[in-house]
């Protein structure tokens, strides 16, 4: 009995890091985009939306509550400092604004969105 106890034990201590660890890859945070924006060659509408990125899969999401909006691939860009906040940023102007890339608060590389200007 003592030795099936200890067996629960330790598969709950491993569900529990093992989902640690998945959660641990995915940042997040909310934005307002002030006019529309254009990812991955998908507009996305001026609004309010949340930013994830997947560090597993180093791809970026733009989504509006449950709804993915756009997704994007990316790659790293490394910076000088970390990052003190969230920091986006994109080229051009009015409707022909596009994401290049962003950047979570900590972080010491910018997240490029593949095929923008700036990864050209």
């Amino acid at each position: 009995m003592k030795s099936l106890s200890s067996r629960i034990t330790v598969a709950f201590v491993i569900a529990a890091l093992s989902s640690v660890a998945v959660f641990a890859n995915t940042k997040k945070e909310s934005i307002t985009f002030q006019n529309n924006i254009k990812v991955n060659g998908t507009v996305v509408n001026k609004g309010k939306y949340d930013v994830t990125f997947d560090e597993a899969t180093s791809e970026l999401s733009i989504m509006k509550g449950n709804k993915v909006i756009a997704k994007a691939s990316t790659s790293a860009a490394k910076r000088s400092s970390k990052a003190h906040r969230f920091e986006v940023k994109s080229i051009g102007t009015g409707n022909e604004t596009e994401l290049v890339s962003v950047t979570f608060s900590g972080m010491d590389h910018d997240i490029v969105v593949k095929n923008s200007p700036a990864s050209r």
